[in-house]
């Protein structure tokens, strides 16, 4: 497994992969999208993440140094991602709660879609409304940015054009943690490695407080596949790109 550790230039242009991940926190991605990609990684896809910020700031304890949880937080996901069988994690360490809608972040962001170049990008949902990490709306709006119309657009960032990088157009993006749900996706069969992932990250389930952490887990994908034919699901809002 090659894992790819960026402070914000992707490496050379890469094969197509199937889907790409992005997440403003390590440990995002667990809770979100964890029993899918399992699946994908299963059926032989490829799958990359890039996780925007150290999450040098995911601590409730006193004692803590944020630099020390950042490190902490980096080899958690690694391992999480590993457990998954993700064949790159691409590490921006931004500062936590520091993201920004910027032209800089929109052309990191480019350059990684034009980089790795996937069919389905999946993030966090930007609209969701009132109570929501400001870290996730802005990694959402700088995702969509991206994906439509400045990764697709050969005059958007014409020094990524000069570095090789050609205009790629993404088929699908799903959002997590949307509150308007319309596809659903069947993880019965990988449930138990989501949990071991999420496990991984044992700083911030150790945050959670919940006693029965597998039982909570199962509870939330059990709600997400009601009224489906399957028990355990994670549900997102799917955008099909024109």
């Amino acid at each position: 497994m090659i894992m790819n550790q960026a402070t914000g230039a992707a490496p050379e242009q890469a094969p197509d992969i199937h889907a790409m991940v992005v997440t403003a926190h390590p440990d995002d991605a667990e809770f979100g999208v964890a029993g899918t990609v399992a699946a994908w990684t299963r059926a032989g896809r490829r799958v990359v993440y890039v996780v925007c910020t150290n999450g040098d700031k995911g601590s409730s304890d006193r004692a803590m140094k944020p630099e020390v949880l950042a490190r902490i937080r980096e080899r958690e996901q690694s391992a999480a991602a590993e457990l998954l069988g993700v064949e790159t994690v691409v590490f921006l360490r931004r500062p936590d709660q520091g993201l920004e809608d910027s032209a800089e972040f929109r052309q990191v962001m480019v350059r990684l879609i034009r980089t790795y170049r996937p069919e389905i990008i999946v993030t966090s949902d930007p609209y969701r409304r009132y109570l929501w990490h400001r870290d996730h709306r802005v990694v959402g709006q700088v995702v969509m940015d991206a994906v439509f119309p400045l990764a697709r657009d050969h005059m958007a960032y014409p020094n990524l054009l000069t570095a090789g990088l050609e205009p790629h157009k993404v088929r699908e993006v799903w959002y997590w943690a949307a509150e308007d749900l319309n596809h659903r996706v069947d993880i019965t069969a990988t449930f138990d490695l989501k949990l071991a992932a999420l496990r991984c990250h044992q700083s911030q389930v150790t945050e959670l407080n919940r006693p029965d952490l597998e039982q909570w887990l199962q509870d939330r994908c059990r709600a997400n596949a009601e009224s489906e034919s399957f028990e355990l699901a994670e549900a997102f809002h799917r955008v099909v790109m024109p």
